[in-house]
């Protein structure tokens, strides 16, 4: 199934501002839907909105189509944005 990002970040977006200062089920089910992690998960691992939308845009590089060197580059590129969700995401599966 391929995901339409500009419709997903517009969504996201929405439910990011809909959030204030936690995160909400509507939100942890939008980036549960893409990704192997349950609600519950991403609400106890991402408890900050902000955080949630990092997931996803980091989730977004990984598995749009493209070369692996030109994701590790986008990532690389963004390392201070990404590295507290990599962090918790490591932690998660190591």
């Amino acid at each position: 199934m391929a995901i339409n990002w500009d419709k997903f970040h517009d969504e996201l977006d929405e439910l990011v501002e809909q959030a204030g200062e936690r995160t909400d089920s509507q939100l942890a089910g939008k980036v549960s839907s893409i990704s192997r992690l349950t609600d519950d998960e991403i609400k106890r691992l991402f408890p900050e909105p902000a955080d949630v939308k990092r997931l996803a845009e980091l989730m977004e590089i990984v598995k749009r189509a493209g070369d692996r060197n030109n994701k590790i580059n986008k990532i690389v590129s963004n390392i201070e944005e990404f590295g507290g969700v990599v962090v918790t995401l490591l932690a998660k599966f190591a």
